[in-house]
């Protein structure tokens, strides 16, 4: 039986590192960084669960966890021997720029088995330094099992008794035995493994570090004003990386990822006694780098920071909602919940009635947001008297019950939390609440405590301020819907109305398109509606019936909006991006739209335009390569330019059946609006803004595809920095060719000055500049002077903590999380209220804008008697086909006054400067 994997000694890892030149002339070549970069992400992630449990221990003792540190230490050194055996961080350093050596693809070091050839048995008898033969076999992990005899089981009289093999005498214990990945630290007798304890560790963290980091974003949006569609977007990336590093943890320790075991093992199985273990001090270091002192002790919180108090909410409300399952809570939770006050003043309460109250709040939430949720289930129950099995239903969003849009921005949150309190009572549904859920319902919390002066910071405590003075959380939806037309010509709803009202005119409604005419009218329609009473208020503020009333009635009808600014920046988030999405897919049906841009662009290219119409030339430049062939506008024979885009005619209807084609497959399929919408089956839009990239990346903005990045964007930037480089012909750089260098160089966007191989290395070059803007550099003194302050044998966390931020908590191009959550901000802001607002282009206002200049041309030409005018339009044939060969006629460039008269009416009156 193969012997347990204890830290006693370790020294055999590092011996192996160092026959790893001589082992073989295979691989007798430097380390490759990759490798040596997951060897210290490796180390990084130990030195800093390390260091965080010496941490816990100084104040209050704890001799297991003591006993557990010290041999953990003793691995961490092994691993520290072993890396600096393969190279180090010199073997790191000496590929740093970019540029591989030997050419290999890190994905393939990374999936090449070079450790066949090495063994970690002793090679006696074989001294010289001679190669073996013999390739050591891949062991399992898992102890043999022995074969049992089995009574009753096979024919006797058959086959004799095999000679009983003599078994061989055992061999002494050593670790010199045992295969490099049965290795596992061993922290006490009842055999927690640290390596979970550390993927716990790691997973609490970060989450701690988001919470914190979105905390602060909150109150830019109601202190500052930020818009609280960034605030949201960026929220949705964050609960994405907690998602996905839980789903890291599921792949080694298989059904251990939900939240319950991940807050058992943190805490040790003991909240208070995790309280009195985990402080922090704030220490002063003089500026010669002598030793200096602590000036600040704080004990962490530890229910606020592991989210304790949200998941007990969560589980509370479940339970509560499941004893009845009508809508209202029990008495006994009612007399806790009720007359929940938004004016509380909470600087001067304590921190007690502080959690009292955003328990109250949170609960009260989730009763309206599950309410609002099942509404209309429960009432074709209640009104129609269906039969509908409420622990049976489905309520994801691509269920039966999907496409009601009754909650936007949260409909998946909304569909777990409905699914778990729709359950028979006393269901136990805490094995499906994943941390990520936990994590969404505090960020959920926060947005409205940050908001009213009430925030966490782990070396500060509990942090209180004055409430943000004149903070609205509805005031950007406000401003996109725009309900009471403050804003004459900007709200979606009045321009989705105008638009409605101008395709319903005769002469945009040509009689072969009608089926088609009919859909875009309906669409159009179904989506405002959506938006008119759903999004920012909600017909349930009015009441509905056989559902209980909102619980924050008595303060505000719609508080189920009003109160949570989580809700308005992830619902006006899914509403801009379903405006984008509905205004390429209306662009893609109307062709008038795309007439308008060529001619546009030839009217100025040949001087009848003097300056070029703002809002027409801002379209030719957002979206080239729906507009242009090859995204570049013509400058000469702009018939061809035309045509070249769209193609033959037969070509022309058969890819619009086929898209019809594939999105009623997708409709029968239960499919989102979102991947209804989608512009990958459109014929000619088919960009996406960062916003509809980011949620078909599942928010996780390294699976963004290249195609789909915004250029001038800083994930561009994190793209370009890793992009893989060799030294070419006359020392010249030459970079793969990925999709992203091909779309760089096919444009001069992004780029300054021509986009040649130069101006390439030089935005390259600065990609790498911001990455290593995510470096802290601190005073190596200053360290010193932190490290003199510690106990012997104590490692500083800020040193652990510098190492790990390039390993373990690494994403994309080796940036940390927090790093990488400040450039989706920065991109997000462009993308929704920037120098580049694309998710914020409202196109039912551009498409109305440009069916009226449609018309305005035409009875401009009809007033004029224009003679190609009358020789297209007395012609008889549809007006579909009227305004296509009046398009086509007038980029010949033939009539001269039609160009006039056309070039009159953009300018008369000019849409933007």
């Amino acid at each position: 039986m193969r012997p347990k994997a204890r830290i006693r000694q370790v020294p055999s890892l590092s011996r192996v590192s160092y026959l790893w030149p001589d082992s073989s002339p295979a691989i007798s070549k430097k380390t490759p960084s990759t490798i040596l970069r997951l060897f210290r992400s490796v180390i990084g992630a130990r030195a800093a669960t390390h260091a965080a449990f010496q941490m816990m221990v100084a104040k209050n003792p704890d001799p297991q966890v003591a006993k557990s540190n010290a041999s953990h230490k003793l691995f961490i050194d092994a691993l520290n021997a072993a890396f600096t055996a393969l190279g180090g961080e010199a073997g790191i350093e000496d590929e740093a720029g970019g540029t591989s050596p030997h050419g290999e693809d890190p994905n393939v070091l990374l999936l090449a088995n070079m450790y066949n050839a090495l063994s970690l048995e002793g090679q006696a008898g074989n001294e010289s330094g001679e190669e073996s033969d013999e390739v050591a076999k891949p062991s399992s992990s898992a102890p043999a099992r022995r074969a049992q005899p089995r009574p009753g089981k096979g024919k006797k009289g058959k086959r004799g008794k095999k000679k009983q093999q003599k078994v061989p005498e055992p061999v002494k214990e050593s670790l010199d035995d045992v295969p490099l990945e049965s290795y596992r630290i061993i922290q006490d007798e009842e055999g927690i493994v640290t390596d979970y304890l550390m993927a716990v560790f790691d997973l609490v963290r970060e989450w701690m570090d988001l919470r914190h980091a979105l905390q602060g974003v909150w109150r830019e949006v109601a202190y500052d004003g930020l818009n609280r569609a960034v605030a949201g977007t960026v929220s949705n990336v964050a609960i994405a990386m907690v998602r996905q590093s839980a789903a890291a943890m599921f792949v080694d320790f298989l059904a251990t990822t939900r939240t319950r075991p991940s807050l058992n093992t943190i805490t040790r199985g003991n909240v208070d006694k995790a309280q009195g273990n985990s402080t922090v001090s704030l220490f002063q270091l003089p500026g010669d780098g002598s030793a200096g002192g602590a000036v600040h002790h704080t004990s962490v919180d530890v229910k606020e920071e592991f989210l304790i108090h949200a998941y007990q909410d969560l589980i509370d409300f479940i339970a509560d909602f499941q004893q009845t399952r009508s809508g209202k809570p029990t008495r006994r939770m009612l007399a806790e919940i009720k007359d929940w006050d938004p004016n509380f003043n909470l600087e001067r309460a304590t921190n007690e009635q502080r959690i009292k109250w955003r328990r109250a709040y949170t609960i009260n939430w989730l009763y309206d947001l599950v309410n609002v949720f099942s509404s209309v289930v429960v009432q074709r129950i209640n009104q129609k008297g269906e039969r509908h099995v409420l622990e049976k239903v489905d309520w994801s969003v691509r269920g039966p019950w999907g496409h009601n849009r009754l909650i936007f921005g949260i409909s998946e949150f909304a569909a777990d939390v409905t699914t778990w309190a729709m359950q028979k009572p006393a269901t136990d549904v805490r094995s499906r609440i994943l941390p990520h859920h936990v994590f969404q319902l505090q960020c959920i919390v926060d947005s409205l405590a940050v908001s009213r002066g009430w925030s966490i910071s782990v070396l500060r405590g509990h942090i209180l301020t004055p409430p943000a003075r004149g903070y609205r959380p509805r005031r950007d939806v406000d401003l996109f819907l725009d309900r009471v037309n403050k804003r004459p010509g900007h709200g979606f709803l009045q321009g989705a109305d105008l638009l409605q009202q101008l395709l319903e005119q005769p002469q945009n409604r040509p009689w072969n398109y009608s089926a088609k005419h009919t859909q875009v009218t309906e669409i159009l329609m179904g989506m405002m509606c959506d938006f008119r009473d759903w999004l920012g208020e909600s017909k349930y503020m009015y009441g509905l019936k056989t559902i209980p009333p909102s619980r924050f009635s008595h303060v505000d009808s719609n508080g189920l909006w009003e109160y949570f600014p989580f809700l308005c920046g992830v619902g006006l988030m899914e509403g801009l991006e379903l405006g984008y999405l509905l205004g390429t897919w209306l662009w893609d049906q109307l062709a008038e739209v795309v007439y308008t841009i060529h001619l546009h662009n030839m009217l100025v290219q040949r001087g009848y335009i003097q300056q070029s119409v703002g809002l027409y030339a801002s379209l030719a430049e957002i979206f080239p390569r729906s507009f242009f062939k090859d995204g570049n506008p013509p400058t000469s024979d702009f018939l061809k330019g035309l045509t070249n885009l769209l193609g033959p005619a037969a070509s022309r209807r058969s890819t619009r059946n086929r898209i019809a084609s594939q999105r009623e497959i997708a409709a029968t399929a239960g499919s989102t609006v979102h991947e209804l919408f989608t512009p990958d089956i459109n014929m000619l839009f088919k960009d996406k803004s960062l916003l509809v990239a980011l949620r078909r990346a599942n928010w996780i903005p390294e699976n963004i595809p290249e195609d789909d990045i915004p250029i001038t964007s800083t994930m561009c930037a994190l793209r370009l920095a890793a992009t893989k480089q060799a030294t070419g012909p006359a020392g010249k750089p030459q970079f793969e060719e990925t999709a992203l260098i091909q779309r760089m160089r096919s444009t001069r966007r992004g780029l300054p000055g021509d986009s040649n191989d130069d101006r390439l290395q030089q935005a390259i070059s600065s990609a790498r500049q911001l990455l290593a803007s995510d470096e802290r550099p601190v005073d190596q003194a200053a360290r010193d002077a932190a490290r003199s302050l510690l106990p012997e044998g104590y490692t500083n966390y800020t040193d652990a903590d510098a190492q790990v931020d390039k390993g373990r908590n690494a994403r994309q191009g080796g940036v940390s999380s927090k790093f990488l959550l400040q450039l989706v901000k920065v991109d997000v802001t462009t993308d929704v209220c920037g120098s580049v607002p694309i998710s914020a282009l409202n196109s039912v206002w551009v498409t109305a804008r440009i069916f009226i200049l449609v018309m305005t041309m035409e009875d401009a030409l009809e007033k004029a008697e224009n003679p190609l005018y009358r020789r297209i339009y007395e012609s008889g044939a549809s007006s579909h086909h009227k305004r296509r060969d009046l398009a086509l006629a007038a980029l010949a460039g033939d009539d001269k006054d039609c160009l006039r008269i056309m070039a009159q009416s953009f300018e008369n009156p000019r849409a933007g400067t």
